[in-house]
């Protein structure tokens, strides 16, 4: 999947969210969230109960036991259990348009530093490296510093070499 039909796909089923809301039914509700489980899914991996309870989706604070839940009462759980997979959807949507992040599923379209994940078949980019949302690129100057680092380092090869025997009451 590419970051675009990520971020396509998730702004749809957010705005199929805003439909549950106004005409809340538990048969939609379902079929949505089988759509976006299956969309998260593929985007970031599956989540077990752990992230599910941690994202508060599925879990209404008055959910109905023991007994069919009234219209108002399905209508409330519809909008509730919506609008909490919306947030997450939300928060997926931030991570992958705005926050530039890499996900589980992504296949083609740019990467960071401008290169292509397909083909290779992009221009480059002349002048300085530019990395996602057209920064300049650190890729350069941290080879260089883990360059000097490692000169460094290699001044210091006998660092942790004894210098002096240790007297035997200080050996365990």
């Amino acid at each position: 999947m590419t970051r675009d039909e990520l971020i396509d796909r998730t702004k749809r089923l957010i705005a199929e969210s805003e439909g549950l809301l106004g005409a809340p039914s538990l048969d939609a509700l379902q079929a949505w969230l089988r759509r976006s489980d299956e969309l998260l899914a593929t985007a970031w991996g599956s989540m077990d109960r752990y992230h599910l309870a941690w994202l508060m989706v599925g879990k209404p604070k008055g959910t109905v036991r023991g007994r069919p839940m009234t219209p108002d009462e399905e209508a409330a759980y519809v909008r509730e259990v919506a609008g909490q997979k919306t947030s997450a959807l939300r928060m997926s949507l931030d991570a992958v348009e705005r926050q530039g992040m890499p996900f589980r599923g992504e296949t083609g379209g740019i990467g960071p530093g401008g290169e292509s994940r397909e083909s290779g078949d992009q221009p480059a980019i002349p002048g300085p490296s530019r990395g996602r949302f057209d920064l300049p690129s650190e890729a350069d100057d941290l080879a260089e510093r883990v360059r000097l680092a490692r000169e460094e380092a290699a001044r210091h090869v006998a660092h942790d070499v004894p210098r002096a025997p240790r007297p035997a009451r200080m050996q365990r």
